[in-house]
């Protein structure tokens, strides 16, 4: 529905999900009788999980969390917020040259992007907490017991699958930031001049939230003895981590040049 109203609009549908929902509360007039609580209201806010979620704290409270001596977050959740840092700008640029006068040839364009570009942000910052989750999930598999043949055997089994976990989970974020860069190269190369600096921060953003999957990554690899998966993840990642690395050097040089 917020998708809906803003189209009749005429405005990018490219925006995060809250403010769809509050297009939708104000065009439907759900809020006309008494105020529409989404959170209430909602059926998918209503089920979803309680508990702490890292995604959903404040700026404040997430760097306090990641500065206290707990393990995670750690580098792997900081590699997938700066690539949601990364689809956030890359969205706005897009956003503010979809109906910026004299652009109407990329309107569509624009639009396109700026939905792409949310629809990786929230991707980005889910992996937040995945990152946190799989590394908690090989702490608990060290915790199980040991005492006899078969439990040492369920708990080496345990550690394998979550340490391919741990690794899978960055290698995500290293896929989902090649993606970000290649959106942050529309953002350079067709947005608003005006913006080209927020645009560049995008694909620079994006190049370190890839970096820093890729690190998370190889730390990762040793631990596992299944050496098909070892190889494979290793060949597959240096070779996005080339890609990415050429991308961000070109829009680097391009930003440079225009500014």
């Amino acid at each position: 529905a917020g998708r809906h109203y803003l189209a009749r609009q005429g405005r990018s549908t490219g925006v995060s999900e809250s403010e769809l929902v509050e297009i939708a509360v104000q065009s439907l007039g759900l809020s006309e009788l008494q105020p529409f609580d989404p959170h209430k209201k909602i059926i998918e806010y209503r089920v979803a999980k309680d508990g702490k979620q890292l995604g959903r704290m404040s700026l404040a409270s997430f760097l306090d969390e990641l500065a206290s001596e707990s393990p995670a977050p750690g580098g792997g959740s900081v590699a997938a917020l700066c690539g949601a840092l990364s689809a956030g700008l890359t969205s706005m640029v897009a956003n503010l040259t979809h109906s910026k006068k004299g652009f109407e040839q990329v309107t569509d364009l624009m639009n396109d992007l700026a939905v792409r570009a949310q629809s990786l942000k929230a991707e980005l910052l889910r992996a937040v907490d995945e990152d946190a989750a799989a590394f908690n999930r090989i702490l608990e598999a060290r915790r199980m017991p040991k005492e006899s043949e078969e439990a040492r055997a369920a708990r080496e089994d345990a550690i394998r699958q979550a340490s391919k976990q741990a690794t899978l989970v960055p290698f995500g974020i290293l896929t989902a930031a090649s993606t970000a860069a290649e959106l942050a190269e529309l953002a350079v190369e067709k947005g608003n001049p005006a913006s080209l600096s927020d645009a560049g921060v995008a694909a620079l953003t994006a190049a370190v939230a890839g970096e820093a999957a890729y690190y998370n990554v190889l730390i990762n690899l040793p631990s596992i003895d299944d050496e098909d998966f070892r190889l494979k993840t290793r060949a597959d990642a240096d070779a996005l981590i080339e890609a990415l690395r050429r991308r961000a050097d070109m829009l680097h040089a391009l930003v440079l040049s225009r500014l």
